[in-house]
C-alpha cells in the first residue's frame, strides 16, 4: 500500500500548479484556479489516509519481492448479487448533475431518488435471502 499511498500523495503538485495557474490566467478564469487546489488536496487526503493503514496492516503479499498468489486466497468481502440499487443512486445523481443545468428544483427530486437508493443499498442485507 506504500506503492498507492505514494501516488496519491504526488497528487498534492496541483496546489502550486492551481495557484500557477491563477498567475497565468490574471485571476480572471476561478474553476481552475480552485478546482486544481482542491483536487491536490482531495488527492492528499486519500495518500494520507493509505500510508497510515500501511503502517497499521503492514506489508500485503503484493508489497514483497517474495510474495505469492496463494497468500492472497480466501473470501474477500460481502457483495449483493443482482443488485438494482447501484443503478438507482446513479440515476440520482445523474438528475442532481442535470438539475444544476436545468434548474434548482431538479436537484431536489434528485437528491430524493438518491437518499431513497442510499437507504435501500445500505438495508439490502437486511431483508430477503440475505437477512441476517
Amino acid at each position: 500500500m506504500r506503492v498507492e499511498s505514494k501516488i496519491f500523495l504526488s497528487g498534492v503538485v496541483f496546489i502550486p500548479l492551481g495557484i500557477v495557474y491563477g498567475f497565468l490566467t490574471e485571476w480572471t478564469e476561478w474553476v481552475g484556479f480552485l478546482a486544481m487546489p482542491l483536487l491536490g488536496i482531495m488527492t492528499m487526503f486519500i495518500g494520507i489516509y493509505l500510508n497510515k493503514h500501511s503502517k497499521v496492516i503492514g506489508d500485503r503479499p503484493e508489497d514483497r519481492e517474495n510474495g505469492e498468489i496463494a497468500e492472497k486466497a480466501g473470501a474477500v468481502g460481502t457483495f449483493a448479487p443482482w443488485s438494482w440499487w447501484p443503478l438507482a443512486l446513479g440515476l440520482g445523481a445523474a438528475t442532481c448533475f442535470a438539475g444544476m443545468a436545468i434548474g434548482w428544483w431538479v436537484v431536489f427530486i434528485g437528491a430524493g431518488f438518491a437518499l431513497v437508493a442510499i437507504i435501500g443499498w445500505v438495508f439490502e442485507h437486511s431483508r430477503g435471502e440475505w437477512a441476517h
